[in-house]
Formats: C-alpha cells, structure tokens, sequence
C-alpha cells in the first residue's frame, strides 16, 4: 500500500519500481522529498534514475520526450482513472551554463552524487530510496543526503549548494527561487548565498521577462508574500525586477490617514493579509494598487496651515506605471486588465455610501468584484482600519444579486431604432441615461424607459 492515498505519488512509486526491477537506480528526487520531511503532502513527485531517457521510454507505454537533451523525460500513467505525468531524470552532470539558464551540455552518470551537486539548494537536493521507504523504513532513514539538506530543513535555512556564486551564475532565476523558498517555507537565507544574491542581482536582468514574471507570481501566491519582498528588498533583486515598486521606499505618506508610515510600509502589510493561494491578479492588484504615489508624492505647503502631504492623480499615474510593468513582463492581456482594474478603481470605496444607486450597482457589477473587495479590505486594514465601507459594497453585493446589479436592458440600440431616432453622437448617452434610471428605478417598463428618454432628449425627428 502506498504512504500517500495520492494518484501522482503512486504513479511515481510505480515507475520507480519499475526501473529497479530493470537493474536502474531510482529515486524520488527534489522538493517532493523536502516537503514529505516537513510533513507537507507534496503535489507533483519527480524521479531521478540512472536510466538513460531511451532507457526510460523503453520501460514504459507512454512517455513524452520534453528535455531528452537534458535527460527528462515525461512518463504518462493511468491511477485510478486519473492521467498523471511524471517527471524522470536522468543523473547528470553539467557543463558551462554561458547563457546564464541551462547548461551547454550534459553528461549522463550513474552516480547519484553527481546529479545532486548540480542542483540549486541542500533542501531540494534531497533523494528518498521510496521502495525502502514503501517497506516501513523510517522516512528520515530512507533519505540520501549528500549535501546536509536535512540539517539545513531542520535550521530552516536556504542554502546553495556547493558554491552560491557559481550556482547564481548558472541559472540566474535561482536567486528569485531562493527568495521565494525563503518565504514559501518561513527560513532564512545562508549567509554566504544571500552575499552572493547580493553580488549577482543585477545580472537578473538576463533572465527573460517570463520567468521573473511566475517566478514573482509565485513569490506572491504560495504564501509569506509580505516576507518574500521584504527579502526582494534586502538582496537588491527589487530595484532589477521591480524598480517602480522599490521607488515606494521612503515615499512618507499623511499621518491621519496612514498612521503605518510610508508607502512601502504600507504595501507590505497589505502583502500581509494576501492569503496563500491567492489569484495571481488580486496578488498583483495589491502590490501595485499604490505605484503611482512615489511619482505624484506633493509635500504640505508651508503657506498653507494644516496642509498635508498628497498624491494628486496617484490612480491615473498608478495605471500608467502598471501597464508598463505588465507589458514589460507581458502578462496576457486578460490578468493585465484586472489588475489594472483593481488599481484604477481601489479609491472609489471612498464615496461608496454617497453613491446613487446607479452608480453604486455599476461598481458593484465590475468584473471579479470579489477582488475589489479583497484589496479595499486589505487597503483599510493596512492603514487607518476601518471597515465601514468594505462592510457597506460587501453587503450589497451579497444582497443584490445579479438581478438588480446587472438587470435585462429595458432599452437597447434597437429599440430606439425603432422608435424613430438615429444612430449619432447622442445615441450612447441616451443609452445610459436609461439604463440609469432603470437602475435607479425610475422606469421598470420598456415604454416607461422611452418616455424617459423622450423627456429628456426630445422625441425622434
């Protein structure tokens, strides 16, 4: 019987059985074997085997060839009516890696050391013998640890293996997973690796756009989002992935309405209440809601008693700064105009209560509003506290429905149309005019609404 009542784990015991039964050693491999010894049931179970990639998909089926070059290959299985992948790699040792990403070559070993000290971090250079395991040896035991992985589980430390700088120099996105192990699993960083962090962030700028984008997604959605770039921050990889969220450091904000301090300050608490799992859109609205502060940062004027500091336009330039992040990390074109969403509107919670219903139904019917709360609420908490507001938009949207947010048009384009008017200029605001009044209750019949606008507009010439 397996440990784990787990489809992925036990195709990987399968496939591991298998290959020893061919006279190969296999192991399970990296961070599945990190999170069984944290006692965290791991999602995805990788093999690492010294079967060559044609050894591989000889033994079995179905296999996909996604890195034969590098020594994967993806090994398909049916468990319990579930297709599952799984991944097996080949021992290997590497050569140069000139492009800062993946090695210029490799060469295929038999020894499992070899293939452990190419890897990233002692914590996922861990290899668990799991047929002994599946026997009733003790977890601990069944563990091949060249590196003191397990030491350093128990330190809670993150720690390159062998040399930190060359590591960094082979796979430059290595220093952002460091950060983001770091904060996922609460540890601090070895002394010598953050050095070498530190020495090598500017080369990030290396790495293509894609992979600091989901590996910074990451970073904000596995949890300790708030950790994870007060870390960005001390290592110097903030100012090269993200200089227009490092510029928030230092930006002072009014006292009576963010007693927290300034505007880095504040985002971090907000990263604070960014619960683990989080949508990658909320997790960047969040980050990014107050971007444009550091550019609009107005001082109180000394000729003006009781002045205070104010961002002018901080929403507009905020969606501004945004989009060109965005772009720059090209986000698709879906995530970009939700977190673009959430900044242009997070300040209008402030005139919630004094909304018409008109209004306040529009904003309640924005895409994703569940998000838009999410943020207010964290916004609030992270400065003056107050919910009144988030409570006030919260329960009327629970309330409404999508009924009365968004009802059936009682006047459309066509029904002018027929009525006699001509498409124009005008045609939109006569549109909205009775939707308004629909919304507001005014009118609740198609005939009502094209008196409304008769009224209003004139009758058709």
């Amino acid at each position: 019987m397996a440990r784990l009542n787990n489809s992925h784990y036990e195709a990987a015991l399968t496939i591991a059985r298998r290959l020893r039964e061919l006279g190969h050693a296999a192991y399970f491999a990296g961070g599945c074997v990190r999170d069984l010894l944290l006692g965290v049931d791991p999602h995805d179970f990788d093999v690492a085997t010294s079967a060559t990639p044609d050894q591989v998909q000889a033994a079995f089926p179905r296999t996909e060839s996604v890195g034969a070059h590098f020594g994967v290959v993806l090994v398909i299985e049916l468990v319990h009516g579930e297709r599952t992948a799984t991944e097996v790699a080949t021992f290997r040792n590497d050569g140069a890696y000139s492009d800062g990403r993946r090695p210029d070559a490799v060469r295929f070993s038999l020894d499992p050391r070899e293939d452990v000290l190419r890897r990233d971090f002692t914590i996922n250079g861990l290899l668990l013998d799991v047929i002994d395991y599946e026997e009733g040896d003790r977890l601990q035991d069944c563990v091949r640890d060249f590196v003191g992985g397990q030491i350093d589980l128990e330190w809670k430390l993150v720690r390159a293996i062998g040399n930190a700088a060359t590591r960094f120099a082979e796979d430059k996105l290595r220093m952002l997973r460091a950060i983001r192990f770091a904060a996922r699993l609460d540890f601090a960083i070895e002394s010598r690796t953050m050095a070498a962090i530190q020495e090598q962030a500017v080369t990030t700028t290396q790495v293509s756009a894609e992979r600091v984008r989901d590996e910074l997604t990451k970073i904000l959605t596995e949890g300790g989002a708030r950790r994870g770039f007060e870390l960005l921050e001390e290592s110097g990889l903030l100012r090269e992935v993200l200089p227009e969220v490092a510029r928030m450091k230092g930006v002072a904000q009014p006292p009576q309405y963010h007693p927290e301090g300034d505007v880095w300050t504040h985002t971090l608490m907000l990263l604070g209440h960014l619960p683990k799992a989080a949508s990658p859109t909320l997790a960047w609205g969040m980050l990014l809601h107050d971007v444009g502060k550091p550019a609009t940062f107005t001082p109180p004027d000394p000729a003006r008693p009781g002045d205070r500091i104010r961002f002018n336009g901080h929403v507009e330039i905020g969606v501004a700064v945004a989009r060109t992040i965005l772009l720059r990390l090209r986000f698709s074109n879906d995530d970009m105009e939700q977190i673009l969403a959430l900044i242009k509107h997070h300040m209008q919670f402030g005139d919630v209560m004094k909304m018409k219903q008109s209004t306040l139904k529009r904003f309640l019917r924005l895409p994703k509003f569940d998000e838009h709360l999410a943020l207010h609420r964290a916004d609030s908490l992270s400065s003056h506290g107050a919910l009144g507001m988030y409570d006030f938009a919260k329960q009327h949207f629970d309330e409404m429905g999508e009924e009365q947010i968004k009802p059936r048009l009682l006047l459309d384009g066509e029904a002018l149309i027929a009525a006699g008017y001509k498409p124009g200029p005008g045609f939109r605001e006569m549109l909205v005019a009775a939707e308004d009044a629909q919304l507001e209750g005014v009118v609740t019949t198609p005939e009502a609404a094209l008196r409304f606008v008769e009224d209003r507009f004139g009758a058709p010439k």
